[in-house]
């Protein structure tokens, strides 16, 4: 009788332990892909509420934008002056009104001169040039000191800068202003025989001499026509509209168009005399102006005619003048001549 082996059990539990392993394995796979998946799912929930967000607060600007402000209650701003009007006219109505305006201050001022003292073309230029940067009045204090020491292109030529400064020192600018005359009388001296040119393009060449000291001497110590282009000047004739121009010698040129040359010189005296006593730059007297109705920018100024003459200046306020030795005929009108250097 035949005995049968028994057979050895096969070892199950290392087989269980591998497939424990795989599907925990395939387990951890599938848990992470679900994160993943979560993530991407968390990551959209988030953009969508951003942009929902965003919609509504672009709802909220455009129902703020949509609904009606309130009204907050503001002080009035000060009413601005109404801008001045150009007036519209013909070349030729300009040139009637500009001509009735030199008329009518022909009769205020007989008496416009030069408001430099001077007694000979040297004396002029000499004052002319100190001019600049300063009053007529502290020019003509100042002078008197410096022509009793230098009569001549000869003795200006040849001072001393440094006494020649002392002298010009009220005027300002004193060692610039020295260097000028001493300059000028020197040319004088060499180029024209110690004279005074009477000649616009000999004028120019002088050390300190531009067009405007050239014509006041041109036309107040030779009596040859000129247009004086000041200060005063080119404030009064843009004021009246007969020029836009602000440089010097457009405004010359313009203004001269409209006038004869034989006019020139006194039509300068005339315009200066007057910027100088009513139509200020400041605050023109336009209450106690004479040619109001002629005038363009009337009411620029004080207007009440008791005020407006408060405001007048030299003899038109009763006030002295600015020349020492002024003409027979300002002082005829009631013009007082100047204080000298000093005496207030």
């Amino acid at each position: 009788m035949k005995t049968t082996k028994a057979t050895k059990p096969t070892p199950v539990e290392p087989v269980a332990k591998k497939t424990a392993k795989k599907a925990a394995k395939k387990a951890t796979a599938a848990t992470g892909k679900a994160t993943g998946v979560a993530k991407k799912a968390t990551g959209t929930i988030k953009k969508a509420a951003a942009a929902s967000k965003k919609a509504a607060s672009a709802k909220t600007a455009a129902a703020k934008k949509a609904a009606p402000t309130k009204t907050v209650a503001k002080k009035a701003a000060p009413a601005q002056a109404a801008p001045k009007k150009a007036i519209v006219e013909s070349h030729a109505a300009l040139v009637r009104r500009a001509r009735r305006i030199n008329r009518e201050l022909a009769e205020v001022y007989p008496y416009a001169h030069p408001e430099l003292d001077f007694e000979n073309p040297f004396q002029l230029v000499i004052a002319t040039v100190l001019s600049a940067q300063t009053t007529d009045l502290r020019v003509n204090q100042t002078t008197p000191g410096l022509f009793a020491k230098y009569p001549t292109p000869e003795d200006l030529a040849a001072a001393n800068p440094e006494e020649v400064e002392e002298i010009l020192r009220p005027t300002g600018f004193f060692r610039a202003k020295t260097k000028s005359v001493i300059g000028l009388s020197k040319a004088l001296v060499e180029d024209f025989g110690g004279e005074v040119p009477g000649r616009l393009e000999d004028l120019v060449k002088l050390p300190g001499v531009g067009r405007k000291t050239a014509f006041v001497v041109l036309g107040n110590a030779f009596g040859r026509p000129g247009i004086t282009v000041d200060t005063h000047f080119g404030r009064l004739v843009r004021r009246w509209q007969w020029t836009d121009e602000t440089d010097p010698d457009k405004v010359e040129a313009a203004v001269g168009a409209l006038f004869p040359k034989s006019e020139w010189t006194m039509l300068s005296h005339h315009v200066i005399f007057h910027g100088r006593r009513i139509c200020h730059a400041r605050k023109p007297a336009c209450g106690a102006c004479p040619i109001a109705p002629l005038c363009p920018a009337y009411g620029e100024g004080e207007t009440d005619p008791e005020k407006a003459r408060k405001l007048l200046k030299y003899e038109k306020g009763g006030f002295p003048g600015q020349r020492l030795n002024p003409p027979q005929s300002y002082l005829d009108a009631g013009g007082i001549p100047a204080p000298p250097l000093g005496a207030g």
